[in-house]
């Protein structure tokens, strides 16, 4: 009967699948009585697993198993260089102040069960179907991927225009933009007849400003991850993964960190850490000049510290590594670099002209002092100089042409897994609720630590898939999110709160008792919608199995499947991003061909094409024009 709660949970080896059934991993039970002869053995014990949510979960989990009870002690390191950990082992911890820290990852562990547990079994029971899997954190994040593919493949371009004024100042020919939009022609057509009426605009403005710009501040796992897959291309696991090897090798900070900032005592550090990249090749000069200067701060707060700090590099300089490892690292160092530097200083200036009522601008940018931005500069590179001559208000320019520009509006890009991570990291700014918006300020969807492995699992189930740079829902993660996007599990800022809580159950603020309440209380309930959802589309008139020719065929919400096990002809109505309508799918269905449809490629290119299924009962495009698909 759903939903499953189990009361209480109960702790087994880790299951590997025999012919026999599901049995214990016999190398995870030799790897358990290995432990269990040493804690025999032992005076004392010291936890030394990951100082993070799940490394206290899985040190509790295996003394819990084994029965150890006695008082155990807590190394609580970020860094694995010999000085961090010896300063550890002189700091040790009772393993009791981690108590709240090992009950919140407890509480996400158990919950997350429960949910995607009743959630995955409910929805393939009402759709006849057991291959399908939803979860507290994945489902949000595959709707919010299903959405914005969705928006993009559905936007209609609207065209408009825009103006451009050709000027000259100083023997400089310059092009000064129109502020305003038009939507339609006939608006394009008498803003552009007044300004043929004029041989001059006016310069109405000119406004220029000294602009500090600060440095950014330290990475995080989710912002190095973000910047590795937009510079580097690298996936996001593959930059947890680089990221953990450089930290076990003892040349990073902890990785799994969600915090930007540093602490004083940290900061103290610094100065060394710096000097330490003297021999970096990229980055020698600026290190040397950085040591001769005060240092900027901003990134140096105690009470914005987390479990962890900020990844910096530590005082062991790293030797043959690999080139991703050395772009990795790089990557941090430079970030360093640029987090202590000075701030970049400009001067902007905006320069406002009117032409017989219309009104038109143009701006420019100089920099005054590189500051942080010169880190990725070469030593002694010329400071950019200033875009726009001299301006004074009240002053003529000659007008040499008016230029037209036709654009179209464009959708919101398909997700790219840096932008997706930014997302799920800032999911709570887009809502609307303040109290929603309030509770998920520091949270998000899943955590730093936990955001690459989503990615992964929707991709290893078949729900998302890479194209390029972009994430794309496959037929089957359509499918879901078709029916799942109106209901709780889907709901993004509920799954906020949720890891809003679990940070209140490490500080002691919210108890596991409540927390887990308000969880069975919500598997009963996304249970019950899951269940009363009625999936099945009814049977097409006159149709029959193309492949085995039985009149077996049944359509479903999202396909169209021949009850015969032994044909298993199977028909997705989504084909290439686009929804089937009934009669289309009875077109294929009776071996006919479809009119021109429209669609739109991975990549956003519009093609038209009709459908018919070819001799291996598989969709065959024929593209109009006969114009191949690029």
């Amino acid at each position: 009967m759903l939903p499953i709660i189990p009361d209480p949970f109960k702790l087994v080896v880790r299951q590997v699948k025999t012919e026999e059934g599901y049995k214990a991993d016999p190398s995870a039970l030799k790897q358990l009585d290995v432990i269990r002869k040493l804690l025999n053995q032992a005076g004392s014990v010291i936890i030394c697993t990951d100082a993070a949510r799940e490394g206290e979960l899985i040190a509790r989990y295996v003394l819990e198993y084994l029965g150890y009870t006695k008082e155990t002690k807590r190394l609580w390191i970020s860094s694995l260089t010999e000085k961090s950990i010896r300063t550890g082992f002189n700091n040790l911890k009772s393993s009791r102040e981690f108590d709240n820290l090992y009950r919140a990852a407890k509480a996400r562990r158990e919950s997350d069960w429960v949910i995607g547990l009743n959630a995955s079994i409910s929805l393939g029971m009402a759709a006849g179907k057991n291959n399908y899997s939803l979860g507290r954190v994945q489902t949000p994040t595959l709707a919010m991927i299903c959405h914005r593919y969705l928006d993009n493949r559905d936007f209609i371009a609207k065209p408009y225009y825009q103006l451009q004024l050709r000027t000259t100042k100083a023997g400089e020919e310059l092009v000064m933009a129109c502020a305003g939009k038009y939507d339609t022609t006939e608006k394009l057509d008498m803003a552009r007849k007044k300004v043929y009426e004029e041989k001059t605009a006016k310069v109405v403005q000119v406004e220029k400003k000294e602009v500090a710009e600060e440095a950014p501040l330290l990475y995080d796992l989710t912002a190095l991850q973000r910047s590795a897959n937009t510079k580097l291309r690298l996936t996001a696991e593959q930059t947890l993964n680089i990221a953990q090897k450089l930290y076990e090798f003892g040349y990073i900070s902890y990785p799994r960190t969600g915090c930007r900032y540093i602490t004083e005592d940290i900061f103290e550090q610094i100065p060394s850490l710096i000097a330490l990249l003297r021999q970096h090749p990229r980055f020698a000069w600026h290190a040397e000049n950085l040591s001769n200067q005060a240092l900027n701060k901003h990134c140096v707060d105690d009470s914005k510290m987390t479990d962890h700090h900020a990844l910096i590099i530590t005082e062991n300089y790293p030797q043959n590594l690999s080139l991703d490892e050395q772009n990795i690292y790089s990557m941090i160092a430079g970030r360093m670099l640029e987090a202590f530097s000075d701030k970049c200083l400009k001067e902007t200036v905006s320069v406002q002209a009117d032409c017989n009522g219309v009104p038109f601008g143009i701006k420019g940018c100089r920099i005054k002092v590189p500051g942080w931005r010169g880190i990725y500069n070469e030593p002694g590179e010329k400071e950019e100089g200033s875009l726009l001559p001299e301006f004074q208000e009240g002053e003529t320019l000659p007008v040499l042409g008016v230029d037209t520009l036709a654009k179209k509006t464009k959708p919101q890009p398909i997700f790219t897994e840096a932008t997706l991570l930014a997302a799920m990291e800032g999911c709570g700014r887009t809502l609307d609720d303040e109290k929603e918006k309030e509770a998920m300020k520091d949270s998000g969807l899943g955590t730093p630590a936990t955001r690459a492995g989503i990615i992964e699992l929707l991709i290893a189930r078949h729900y998302v898939e890479r194209s390029g740079r972009s994430l794309v829902p496959t037929p089957k993660g359509l499918e879901v999110y078709g029916i799942v996007r109106e209901k709780m599990i889907a709901n993004v800022s509920m799954t906020g709160r949720w890891e809003c809580e679990l940070h209140e159950i490490e500080t002691g603020e919210v108890t596991t008792e409540t927390f887990t309440e308000k969880i069975n209380s919500y598997a009963r309930q996304i249970t019950s919608e899951l269940l009363a959802l009625k999936l099945d589309h009814p049977d097409l008139p006159h149709c029959k199995c193309p492949k085995c020719g039985a009149e077996t065929i049944t359509v479903f919400n999202k396909v169209a499947k021949c009850g015969d096990p032994d044909c298993g002809f199977l028909l997705f109505r989504t084909f290439n991003g686009r929804e089937l309508t009934d009669n289309q799918m009875l077109l294929l269905l009776q071996g006919k061909r479809t009119g021109y449809l429209k669609f739109t490629s991975k990549k956003g290119k519009k093609y038209e094409a009709s459908l018919e299924l070819d001799d291996n009962y598989k969709i065959d495009m024929t593209f109009k024009d006969n114009k191949p698909k690029k």
